[in-house]
């Protein structure tokens, strides 16, 4: 026994950051894990941070944390000259560097970005997905650099498309990373690694990806003290595990409340939301986006079991947890604490959104910007004000299997409609949304025959209505009114 222990020592990964790191210089592809500040290798960051020589990073990574955390800190120094992401969010950071042309940006959708690193990976040099099909990024449209006055000059490659039985996809070419950090729960010293609740997110992928890969742990432990079937990134994969130093940080709280909110029936979210959870039956796996549609789950019939999914890779989402039980190893796709249903499941976003595209998932409510009378939708960008589309573009991509619900106010706040003729914004998918619930009314969605109106809000009229959609729309024989 002694003999194989001082064995296993002699073949240890385990080293410091200045010996895992102490050959990578600049210009080169980090893929680095973590999905708002949650399963964010930070000590890694960090010590790249204290070396302000190191430059020219073309970093991967699905957000770059929030100013002042996570990757923002290589941002701010300057030595990262391109990101490759799904969404900036509320980085201001991020976002002024890219508007001001002083960042190149790689926009992709969220399962897109999964997707073409777990092929990099897996040697597929290039995969065809529905996700962006119709939109800025099949059409070379999407800004990759502004110049200094926040014009766009350099944009994205249009992609090939191709249709298969007659679905339309987008070919994308696979990423291949230089050097992969990975946040890990627990490793042990040959690089076998275990991650926690939703922490796995692209940890996972990314370490199976890069010519060398460094895993920041929380706990190293000897080989064996993770059982074979619970090892999530084989050691093969991984070149070199550091221990973290670095406490885990939350980014938005949110708790369940012990006295619940008095609601106003008539405020227009609520009615949405009430509306909206009739649309679901017992056994749906539905997944919610930000904003109005995360109010539903309070509203839904007693005793109806939905299994809500996140894609950052949870299945069974529970209730936002109490004040002080808060997990950072436990959030939403709007980086919100949550807890776990029992009989959830947890697993990496790449196998999110495979079961998003392949319509696992029958239900995905949405907000929005604009709806075409064809239901076309835009929801993630404006002109001059692109925060990325995070899932989006992946949750539309199938709507033969996924009901896409878009739940929204009828008019902006000022004043303009929302339901038009065709979307003046970046598109984020083609003809794919099956229902629109507003404050105001419910109209079913053809990719072929437009609008149907089908019920009205207590106190609507059609005429309204026609005020407010300036677009084409029947009226259906059983229209309902005072419907909620």
């Amino acid at each position: 026994m002694r003999a194989s222990r001082a064995l296993l020592s002699s073949a240890s990964k385990v080293a410091s950051c200045e010996e895992a790191l102490r050959h990578v210089q600049s210009n080169f592809t980090l893929l680095c894990g973590g999905f708002g500040l949650s399963g964010v290798p930070d000590t890694l960051i960090n010590h790249l941070h204290s070396r302000p020589e190191i430059k020219g990073i073309t970093a991967v990574s699905n957000n770059a944390g929030i100013d002042g955390k996570g990757l923002a800190k290589l941002l701010e120094t300057g030595q990262i000259s391109k990101m490759v992401s799904s969404y900036i969010g509320g980085n201001k950071t991020f976002e002024q560097l890219y508007l001001t042309g002083k960042l190149d940006l790689e926009l992709n959708p969220q399962g897109t970005l999964a997707e073409r690193v777990r092929a990099g990976a897996a040697g597929i040099p290039a995969f065809y997905t529905p996700a962006g099909y119709g939109t800025w990024l099949q059409e070379g449209k999407l800004p990759v650099r502004y110049d200094s006055e926040g014009n766009p000059v350099v944009f994205n490659e249009p992609r090939e498309a191709r249709n298969f039985d007659g679905i339309n996809y987008v070919m994308e070419r696979a990423i291949k990373g230089d050097v992969a950090f990975v946040k890990a729960y627990k490793a042990d010293t040959m690089g076998n690694c275990w991650f926690k609740g939703s922490a796995r997110n692209f940890n996972s992928v990314f370490g199976r990806n890069a010519t060398y890969t460094v895993v920041e742990a929380e706990n190293i432990v000897e080989p064996g003290e993770i059982e074979a079937e619970n090892v999530h990134l084989p050691g093969i994969y991984v070149h070199k595990v550091v221990q973290s130093n670095t406490p885990k940080e939350i980014e938005i709280y949110k708790n369940s409340e012990e006295t619940p909110k008095v609601v106003n029936p008539d405020d227009k979210r609520t009615k949405i939301v009430k509306r909206v959870a009739r649309e679901f039956q017992d056994g749906d796996f539905a997944n919610l986006g930000i904003g109005i549609p995360t109010l539903i789950p309070g509203h839904l019939p007693e005793g109806l079991r939905i299994e809500f999914q996140s894609e950052n890779g949870v299945l069974g989402v529970g209730p936002y947890p109490q004040k002080g039980q808060e997990d950072p190893d436990l959030i939403n796709a709007g980086k919100e604490t949550i807890t776990l249903n029992p009989g959830a499941s947890l697993f990496g976003s790449e196998e999110s959104f495979g079961m998003i595209r392949s319509g696992k998932i029958n239900i995905a409510v949405l907000g929005a910007l604009q709806v075409s009378k064809y239901g076309d939708l835009a929801n993630w960008g404006l002109p001059g004000r692109i925060k990325g589309m995070g899932g989006a573009m992946d949750l539309v991509a199938n709507p033969a299997k996924t009901k896409v619900i878009i739940a929204m106010e009828h008019v902006d706040k000022k004043g303009r409609p929302r339901i038009l003729d065709e979307c003046n914004f970046p598109l984020t998918g083609v003809k794919c949304v099956w229902k629109i619930v507003t404050d105001l009314a419910v109209f079913d969605v053809s990719p072929t025959n437009g609008l149907t109106l089908t019920e009205l809000a207590d106190g609507v009229t059609v005429e309204e209505i026609k005020q407010k959609t300036p677009t084409d729309f029947a009226v259906s024989p059983d229209l309902v009114e005072n419907s909620y």
